[in-house]
């Protein structure tokens, strides 16, 4: 019985990063789109963003780990969406003494989609 036997080989498509923004993290590659909830700037659509809280960088062959945040890399982004998200109803309630508040938040967020980890 004939083994087969298969190689990837690994191209600049295989590399991604995790970032931290917005109080989280994110695993990002080249093409990707993200959402981020909390952003620290407002931005308008077509705005460039620079990510520079890279915590991990991997291009196929090697990994490189920051303790806690590498030096020197930035992942760069175009801003394609600003919206809010659709509203959430928060209804406090207590019964048999007259008490209901009614409250609606939407949540603020833009969409990254990734150019390039440098």
């Amino acid at each position: 019985m004939a083994t087969a036997t298969t190689t990837v080989k690994k191209t600049k498509a295989d590399q991604f990063a995790v970032i931290k923004t917005g109080g989280k993290q994110y695993r990002v590659a080249v093409g990707d789109t993200i959402t981020i909830e909390k952003f620290k700037t407002e931005s308008k659509k077509g705005d460039a963003v620079s990510f520079d809280e890279v915590l991990l960088v991997d291009d196929g062959a090697t990994t490189n780990i920051g303790t806690p945040l590498l030096s020197g890399v930035v992942v760069t982004g175009e801003v394609v969406l600003v919206g809010r998200a659709p509203k959430v109803i928060v209804i406090k309630y207590k019964q048999k003494s007259r008490y209901m508040k009614k409250n609606g938040h939407r949540q603020p967020y833009i969409k990254v989609k990734i150019n390039t980890i440098a």
